[in-house]
């Protein structure tokens, strides 16, 4: 059972609409606040904010039995994590300590009165019930929660600017035969739980033996790759043949080991699940090492795979001197002239030109755009011929050499000048990455889809609690001019 704040104040506890903003600070973390404070003591937006929050947390459960974590301490604790880029550590450190946090989330006491304290995991399950499409429809809301702050007139139309960058995964940098080293330590690791349990299991007593011979061969390919000198080539051939043979003998073993095992549980059901997983991407990672440095042939990019456990990372190359490489997922954020992050997509195997006409259904559908500018990338000729009609200034510069009526339109003055503005979304980019968006170290694709769009959500309130910190702080100075 969940309630969407505790409206009941108890003795001693301090309110949350008395949580004081201090407008002389630039820490991020007070701007976020003055965001959330806002958001909360006004009831048109809280009533969406909670509105889908119960739809996906509370919806079809039961309305009796033990409270939970209400839902307004939920939504804060995740936009808290993703504002300052912060482990969940840290996250419940603060949650204990510090003082405008627990105001703000409603269990902050006076002096004398007994403190409330969350537990690690209490919050990991919490924050961890929010999914992508539930965090995506909560940024559309914090969108136009900040377009009231910021707009002057409701009907005004919006100057947007849109690019792309990449969101790393947290993994290490794949080779063939490293690849095969996790696999083949994830089989070992899995059997250890196995014979833990079941220490009457034959065959395995020189597991470790097996693990310490495996990593010691892993290691010996990549000396012989980065050592040069004579007979290299015989080097390496020597050392993943051995790699390799030892790498069958082991899959060889587990096949033959499966067979044999009892299931008394259903718990065991898994581990072999979990074995057979590993297993196929063990014998997957034989026969890509076996191919490339035993017989010498090309793999095919869409054979590799480039980490076995952030399955969805893809190797990105976007012709940058440094990074030249990066693995993860591209992301493309569409901004407004206030810099709030009005749409954004993780593109699947896309290139920008690709998402364009998705992206112009979405956003044209929401808001009325005067100008909307792309950098080279995202260039196609039949989408901005279709654009053009839609909006009044577009600005998406052609990728090779224009014609005459190209050049033209490329020189005009609102063409250089938008194309000049443009670039202020790299500020909004690394403001990001500053934040968190950099590197996501959660674990699996839906929990890497949420992060990107609670950082999202995050970064739209620090944006927004700055403007409402600067229309607080005029308007404190016109009344000690007064």
């Amino acid at each position: 059972m969940r309630k969407r704040f505790e409206p009941q104040i108890l003795l001693g506890q301090l309110p949350i609409e008395e949580t004081r903003i201090p407008l002389k600070s630039r820490d991020p973390l007070v701007a976020l606040v003055a965001a959330l404070k806002k958001l909360y003591i006004t009831p048109e937006w809280n009533e969406k904010i909670f509105a889908i929050l119960e739809q996906k947390i509370v919806s079809g459960k039961k309305k009796t039995g033990r409270y939970g974590m209400n839902l307004w301490q939920i939504f804060v604790l995740a936009q808290f994590r993703l504002a300052i880029n912060c482990s969940y550590d840290r996250l419940h450190h603060m949650s204990n300590n510090d003082k405008m946090l627990r105001q703000l989330m409603g269990v902050e006491t006076e002096s004398g009165f007994e403190d409330y304290e969350f537990e690690y995991q209490n919050i990991l399950d919490n924050v961890g019930l929010l999914d992508d499409q539930t965090v995506r429809e909560l940024n559309d809301v914090i969108v136009s929660f900040g377009h009231e702050v910021f707009k002057k007139k409701d009907t005004e139309a919006l100057a947007l600017k849109t690019d792309s960058f990449v969101v790393e995964s947290n993994v290490h940098f794949p080779t063939d035969y490293n690849l095969l080293w996790d696999c083949s330590r994830k089989c070992l690791d899995t059997m250890d739980i196995v014979l833990e349990k079941y220490p009457e299991t034959e065959g395995w007593r020189k597991i470790n033996n097996w693990r310490i011979e495996l990593k010691r061969m892993m290691r010996n390919i990549g000396f012989a790759n980065r050592s040069g000198g004579k007979d290299k080539e015989k080097r390496v051939l020597k050392s993943a043949s051995q790699y390799v043979e030892k790498a069958k003998l082991l899959s060889t073993k587990i096949s033959k080991s499966i067979k044999d095992f009892l299931l008394q549980e259903d718990s065991d059901l898994v581990q072999i699940l979990k074995l057979e997983k590993f297993k196929i991407l063990l014998d997957k990672h034989i026969d890509l090492v076996e191919r490339r440095l035993i017989k010498h042939e090309v793999i095919p990019h869409e054979e590799k795979m480039f980490s076995i456990f952030e399955q969805f990372t893809e190797w990105i190359t976007k012709g940058k001197l440094r990074p030249n490489v990066e693995l993860g997922k591209r992301l493309a954020i569409t901004t407004d002239q206030y810099h709030l992050i009005v749409d954004y997509k993780v593109m699947e195997n896309e290139t920008d030109s690709e998402i364009v006409l998705p992206l112009a259904i979405r956003i044209l559908d929401k808001f009325k755009v005067y100008s909307w500018s792309f950098d080279k990338g995202f260039w196609n000729k039949f989408i901005k011929a279709l654009l053009k009609d839609e909006v009044l200034k577009l600005v998406m510069p052609k990728k090779g050499k224009c014609n005459q009526q190209e050049r033209q339109e490329e020189t005009d003055k609102i063409f250089v000048r938008l194309r000049n503005k443009h670039s202020a979304i790299e500020s909004n980019i690394n403001e990001l990455e500053f934040s968190g968006l950099d590197r996501c170290p959660d674990k699996g694709y839906e929990h890497f889809k949420r992060y990107i769009g609670l950082a999202v959500c995050a970064y739209n309130l620090k944006r927004i609690g700055r403007r409402l910190i600067v229309i607080a702080r005029a308007e404190q100075e016109l009344k000690q001019a007064a």
